[in-house]
């Protein structure tokens, strides 16, 4: 089985990715830098959005989903 394109948006850029496909293909595709930054799948609702890790955990894609990034946040007792 093939895999097949579909098209989300990172930080409000729609991206076309083949799906299933992975963390790190993510962070790649959307130019995301995981030395500063995090991307998180936005959930509908009430529910927290969901953590993508930059690593080859395989993630399902819906057509017109949305991905976006975060800064790392900072240890303030560092």
């Amino acid at each position: 089985m093939s895999n097949q394109e579909v098209t989300i948006i990172i930080d409000k850029k729609d991206k076309k990715s083949p799906n299933p496909t992975t963390g790190h293909a993510l962070y790649v595709l959307g130019e995301i830098d995981a030395n500063t930054f995090d991307l998180f799948r936005e959930v509908p609702g009430k529910a927290e959005d969901e953590k993508i890790p930059n690593d080859n955990t395989t993630e399902n894609l819906k057509n017109g989903e949305h991905f976006f990034s975060v800064p790392k946040k900072l240890n303030p007792g560092a």
